[in-house]
């Protein structure tokens, strides 16, 4: 079905009309609409215009009123308010028929396609081979897939890259220690191999090769020729890699199951994927001139990036030994995405503390001719997650806090809670499991997607289980309570009827409910999930305050009860969906 077009943005353009009738050099200017607390939108654009076209800005606002329709279609009401303001108030039968547009519109909601969707390459969920993920893998998956589903369900096309920790010298290291141990992995993985033992056998061979690399100057001499066996491509030295990072993807991808977020294994592509691309990116840098060589370093330098002596602190390519550093793949990942994938943006879900980095390849990029005003980079950067005490989050024997653990702890607590509640539903065991495990990762990911990205926030688990407050659980139980009254409702069904006059409540609901197309518009073009969340945090407490104003199934009238079930049952689906961009899921039953 056709998209339907927002009330403010039908509002904004009857204004324009009527603003261009009257002041025909305003034509395609902006009234400036906004929500307002004295009507449901206002108009402030008038005041500048005013000025502009050197005119009494009240007077000006009262020709604009003059030439806009008013009635029982759109717009009630319009009046001026202070020294030029319109405040506008719509119909309440415009408000019940563009929801009814919006709920004939199956899943989409009437939200509309981007008008010129593009190739977005992302760049998210990064954990390292052989390593165990941690709480700071968490946001860079969790804000990533957000970002993927909200680009998606515009309409744009979307490659997902996870970029993964594959190459480098510790992988000499644990080679050349398997090679003499051959007995330290004692499976070749596979399906009957689960994610927890496969890691924990590599943890154990990364700290048995680690602590021998450290105290063997013999082995560590045999592991660094094994590191140019790898990069040289020697069969026998790239099996047993390909070995480690086999055992790390079932890891990985329990992990990210228990964060219920798909990963396919074609959207691993890992530092070494970029291997043959290294030794041309780096001609192509020295013969355009974008880089240097300096003390037999392939560099770029800058003229704003200086060191504490004030020396210029450049961007090294490749190693005066010949090795390439992570500058070189990120190079050679930004050209396959540009010229391969043919990418119009790429995003980068990577922690704030890599800023300096990512700047200088981007204008390195931008140098080379690879990114331009056609194709931009963006990193999506992220703040710290912290402990209740507000320092960086860590065990009580200050170590890195495990992610799988941490989820298992969420999902523990969720389950107390939903326990305690599923007497009065009447949920079987199997269902107290099951949505245990969908509100605890629904509340991690939904305390992480609640705050601005580059926001530090605190990890609370407690609070993030709460039935109460700015929680995914509280949105969750919004969800099932409507279900729940839906179910209850015998043979009334939701049915719009605009004849009838709202009460209050039920205009804020519907109000609210109309923004859903314009808020993931807006999330699309600036990549902040966090306004999805605020925005059906509002929709819950809309929703409640309709609750305690409005009987549903009590209503006045049997046109009024249908009504009502259907302003609930849009918002029902519309935190379904919502939910669900943020990958987070709602159960029927609470």
């Amino acid at each position: 079905m056709a998209s339907v077009t927002s009330l403010s943005d039908s509002v904004q353009q009857q204004l324009a009309s009527a603003l261009s009738a009257t002041l025909p050099e305003a034509a395609g200017a902006d009234p400036l609409l906004r929500r307002s607390d004295r009507a449901d939108y206002q108009a402030n654009g008038i005041l500048a215009l005013a000025k502009k076209a050197g005119t009494n800005p009240r007077e000006l606002a009262g020709q604009v009123v003059s030439r806009v329709a008013t009635g029982d279609e759109l717009i009630k009401e319009v009046e001026v308010s202070g020294p030029g303001f319109l405040n506008i108030t719509v119909s309440d039968r415009a408000i019940v028929a563009n929801l009814a547009a919006r709920s004939a519109d199956g899943e989409r909601l009437g939200v509309p396609y981007a008008e010129a969707p593009g190739t977005t390459v992302i760049d998210y969920a990064q954990p390292n081979v052989a390593k165990e993920m941690h709480v700071g893998h968490l946001r860079s998956a969790v804000i990533g897939d957000a970002v993927v589903q909200i680009l998606e369900f515009t309409g744009e096309k979307v490659v997902r890259r996870h970029h993964i920790g594959d190459w480098g010298t510790q992988f000499g290291m644990l080679i050349q220690y398997l090679d003499e141990h051959p007995g330290e992995l004692d499976h070749k993985g596979g399906d009957g191999v689960s994610g927890e033992e496969a890691m924990s056998n590599l943890d154990r061979l990364y700290k048995a090769a680690r602590k021998l690399f450290d105290a063997d100057e013999e082995f560590k001499t045999r592991a660094r020729r094994r590191v140019v066996d790898l990069q040289a491509g020697e069969p026998r030295t790239l099996a047993t890699w390909q070995r480690f990072v086999d055992e790390s993807k079932i890891y990985f991808f329990s992990v990210f199951e228990k964060l219920d977020m798909e990963v396919r294994d074609e959207d691993i592509v890992g530092e070494s994927g970029y291997n043959d691309m290294l030794h041309e990116t780096c001609r192509l840098l020295e013969e355009s001139g974008v880089a240097v060589r300096s003390e037999g370093a392939l560099c770029v330098f800058f003229d704003d990036v200086k060191g504490p002596d004030g020396n210029p602190v450049p961007l090294i390519v490749q190693k005066s030994d010949g090795g390439f550093g992570y500058a070189a793949t990120d190079l050679s990942a930004i050209r396959d995405r540009v010229f391969h994938h043919k990418a119009d943006t790429l995003l980068y879900v990577v922690d704030a503390r890599q800023a300096l980095h990512f700047r200088m390849v981007f204008e390195t990029a931008r140098r080379a001719g690879w990114l331009n005003e056609s194709v931009t980079a963006h990193q999506l950067a992220f703040g710290t997650i912290l402990g209740k005490d507000g320092k960086p989050f860590k065990t009580r024997a200050g170590e890195t806090v495990k992610l799988e653990g941490l989820l298992d702890e969420a999902v523990d607590r969720a389950t107390a809670v939903v326990r305690e509640k599923a007497g009065k539903v009447g949920l079987s065991e199997d269902e107290i499991v099951e949505n245990g495990r969908y509100v605890g990762v629904g509340a991690v990911k939904y305390a992480d997607l609640s705050t601005s990205a580059v926001r530090d926030y605190k990890f609370d688990l407690d609070q993030m289980v709460s039935l109460n407050g700015d929680t995914s659980v509280y949105l969750q139980y919004a969800y099932a309570r409507i279900r729940s009254i839906l179910r209850k409702a015998g043979e009334a069904r939701p049915a719009a009827h605009p004849e009838l006059e709202l009460a209050p409540a039920e205009r804020a609901l519907g109000l609210h409910l109309d923004q859903f197309g314009e808020t993931l518009r807006e999330i699309a073009g600036s990549y902040e999930p966090h306004k999805l969340a605020a925005y059906l945090y509002q929709l819950a407490s809309a929703l409640t305050t309709f609750y305690d104003q409005c009987p549903v199934l009590k209503a006045d009238t049997p046109e009024q009860t249908e009504n009502r079930l259907f302003l609930i049952d849009l918002t029902a689906r519309t935190l379904h969906r919502g939910m669900a961009l943020l990958g987070i899921r709602t159960p029927e039953r609470l």
